[in-house]
């Protein structure tokens, strides 16, 4: 039996911003959002959607496994970086990587002011180390809202290097200004498997000691970063925080996945 996260809160669409070709900015509302915090940066949440063409979302119910609508169905589910949570407006913004495919994608794409959803979380973020000299941040499109979250807290005086993977050069977004960070953008080449240029640019990657490092991004790609550091380089697990966001190949149609 798994432990049931937290109860789903009913929310709807109140603003949509398009913040590069790829990504668009979802401010979700309503009543049930107030009091909700996010203690850490880099966190996550569920998003709960209606099926494709659905007006109306139904609530699903924890089985001690995962999540299942009153006729056995899975609903879909997705999870992302609440970007920016207001309990006292009883908004939450969560930021989406549009593509032309994929349950999330399409949703995003489709949605409107009053579209409903439902959130539940947050789920454990990124515990900053005070002490650490230094940190790299690395990962795809889909972590760039968490690496925004963390050059908006880490340490003003730490060097802070910054490695984002791009599937189109000319959507870069715009990053939060942190005094000490380097960003290095790596574009993916046509057809290249997501992930190739994130994991050249951390193999090629100099770390002094003592430098903490956070990864997100595409799960194959992760596997291979994770290799890297922790048996290439030798790097103390503990200085490393490594997580797989999404399954290149996976179906978009329903389930209940990561970052999407």
């Amino acid at each position: 039996m798994r432990r049931e996260p937290p109860a789903f809160r009913v929310a709807s669409v109140r603003r949509i911003e398009r913040l590069t070709l790829r990504m668009l900015r979802i401010t979700l509302a309503g009543p049930e959002l107030e009091g909700f915090t996010v203690a850490e940066p880099a966190a996550s949440v569920r998003l709960l959607l209606p099926p494709p063409g659905a007006d109306e979302l139904a609530l699903p119910t924890w089985n001690g496994n995962e999540f299942l609508l009153a006729d056995g169905r899975r609903p879909t589910i997705r999870t992302f970086t609440p970007r920016r949570a207001d309990p006292r407006a009883r908004e939450l913004d969560v930021e989406i990587v549009v593509h032309g495919q994929g349950a999330a994608s399409g949703w995003a794409e489709a949605a409107a002011t009053g579209s409903p959803a439902a959130v539940s979380g947050p789920g454990r973020g990124y515990a900053i180390d005070p002490a650490a000299p230094g940190f790299l941040l690395a990962g795809d499109e889909t972590a760039i809202p968490a690496i925004s979250q963390l050059l908006e807290v880490l340490p003003a005086d730490r060097p802070v290097r910054v490695l984002a993977e791009l599937a189109v050069p000319d959507g870069r977004p715009a990053l939060p200004n942190h005094p000490g960070s380097a960003v290095e953008w790596c574009d993916l080449p046509p057809g290249a498997p997501p992930g190739d240029s994130l994991v050249a640019a951390i193999r090629a990657e100099a770390l002094e000691s003592g430098t903490r490092v956070w990864v997100a991004g595409e799960a194959a790609a992760v596997q291979r970063i994770r290799q890297h550091l922790f048996h290439d380089r030798r790097l103390p697990r503990s200085q490393a925080s490594v997580r797989g966001y999404w399954k290149h190949g996976r179906a978009g149609d329903g389930g209940q996945d990561g970052h999407a």
